[in-house]
């Protein structure tokens, strides 16, 4: 596992958004799979910057979603795969033709699971993934114990959960599903390239728990210790608990250039 630490989320955007770009350049039709989130956006909007300056190219680039809500009509506009739409896909300028994620109004919801691992397999596997975590050390809705192995699934949602994601439902609880799917832990590590992204004093603790601590179901993100180009980013906030700092430090800024993230 590579440890970047940035100075500030902006440039961990743009770290990840690079790295991103440089994987489009070398294949075109790459599958990027991004994540919700406040996190993720700086390098949504990095992403874009250079889409919009002529840098990259997202014509045959494809996107995969990580989790979505059970029960939520896909045009409803807190529905993951709309958040995506006006986050990700219109600023990029993508199609929908172009995204895939689950079906969270499917009556067979275990079918909807396995057809979307399914649809990753068929699709040629995530080239990238892009990760938030939680201060608990959740990856995607992978809550502590989360199997290190399980594929996507549903899951339900603890109630601290309901209510911080109420904010997006007018503050009302009632209207937050009880239900998700979300990739698993096992899914997620397919991926030929994992990048999670932290940022903020909050994180620190998970942070160190995944870099440093054991692989352990009870810190889900610690099984990207198991995956052999896993990225973590970190400001210098949320890597103020890691003891190896300074080796990371070192390693990253004595690198060989081509080498990337």
């Amino acid at each position: 596992m590579e440890v970047v630490i940035v100075p500030d989320a902006k440039a961990g955007g743009e770290l990840i958004a690079e790295a991103m770009a440089k994987l489009l350049g070398r294949k075109p039709g790459a599958l990027l799979g991004v994540a919700t989130g406040s996190t993720p956006l700086p390098v949504y909007e990095a992403l874009a910057a250079k889409v919009r300056s002529g840098a990259v190219d997202v014509g045959r680039a494809r996107i995969a979603q990580l989790d979505e809500y059970v029960g939520l009509p896909a045009d409803h506009p807190e529905s993951y795969r709309s958040v995506l739409r006006r986050e990700v896909l219109e600023p990029l300028g993508i199609g929908m033709e172009q995204f895939t994620g689950p079906d969270g109004t499917a009556e067979d919801v275990q079918g909807a699971c396995e057809a979307y691992d399914k649809a990753l397999s068929e699709a040629g596997g995530v080239d990238l993934q892009l990760l938030g975590i939680g201060t608990d050390g959740h990856i995607g809705f992978n809550e502590p114990c989360s199997s290190l192995a399980s594929r996507t699934r549903i899951k339900t949602l603890t109630e601290q959960t309901r209510i911080d994601n109420a904010r997006f439902f007018d503050g009302d609880i009632d209207q937050v599903p009880h239900h998700v799917i979300t990739q698993g832990i096992g899914t997620i590590l397919e991926a030929r390239h994992l990048v999670l992204l932290a940022t903020g004093e909050g994180k620190a603790d998970a942070v160190a728990a995944t870099v440093e601590g054991p692989v352990a179901a009870v810190c889900p993100a610690s099984a990207l210790q198991l995956h052999p180009h896993a990225t973590v980013v970190v400001d210098e906030a949320a890597a103020s608990k890691l003891k190896l700092a300074d080796y990371f430090r070192h390693t990253y800024a004595n690198k060989p250039e081509w080498q990337g993230i």
